[in-house]
């Protein structure tokens, strides 16, 4: 089994609800285990402004499945929740994203491992760095680059939404 970190996010609908069946199904499904799951972090949409706020989580989860196989999983659990293509970077049912995975560097047209972009996003650094604080990256860990990054975009809003995660979580505990 491998160690691997997923982010997860949505913007539209009720999202504590929406993350709470993805983190659910995601559970559910043969070849994951969820190991660790952050508290949900508000953010500002980021590349196209004129949308609803999202609501942000990672997971780390053990899996045997492969990149591509994890890929396809957390493709399902989006169509599941009713994902539409739309404008990129607009709304969104749900998102989920495989950012991380042990012992993989890959990058190619369906997936790239490291995820590209995770490093200028602090919506995702910041939950990742909740639950996989010291998991190495190019030059430094999830914790050193998620400080570096909060310092360097402060204009990120990306702030622990605790009542969404206590909602979050009764949601799946029900």
């Amino acid at each position: 089994m491998a160690e691997a970190a997923l982010g997860l996010g949505t913007n539209l609908g009720d999202r504590e609800a929406a993350l709470a069946h993805a983190a659910d199904r995601l559970e559910q499904m043969p070849g994951i285990e969820v190991t660790a799951i952050s508290g949900l972090y508000a953010s500002a949409p980021w590349g196209v402004a004129d949308q609803p706020d999202f609501l942000n989580l990672c997971l780390l989860i053990e899996t045997d499945l492969g990149p591509l196989q994890l890929l396809h999983a957390c493709k399902a659990v989006e169509a599941e929740l009713g994902r539409q293509e739309r404008l990129r970077w607009g709304p969104r049912e749900m998102d989920v994203d495989v950012l991380l995975m042990a012992g993989v560097e890959m990058d190619t047209e369906t997936l790239a491992i490291p995820h590209p972009r995770m490093a200028e996003r602090r919506f995702v650094l910041e939950p990742l760095a909740e639950i996989a604080s010291d998991w190495a990256l190019e030059d430094g860990t999830v914790t050193s680059k998620s400080a570096a990054l909060k310092k360097k975009a402060a204009d990120q809003i990306c702030v622990l939404d605790g009542a969404a995660t206590r909602r979050f979580a009764s949601l799946r505990s029900a």
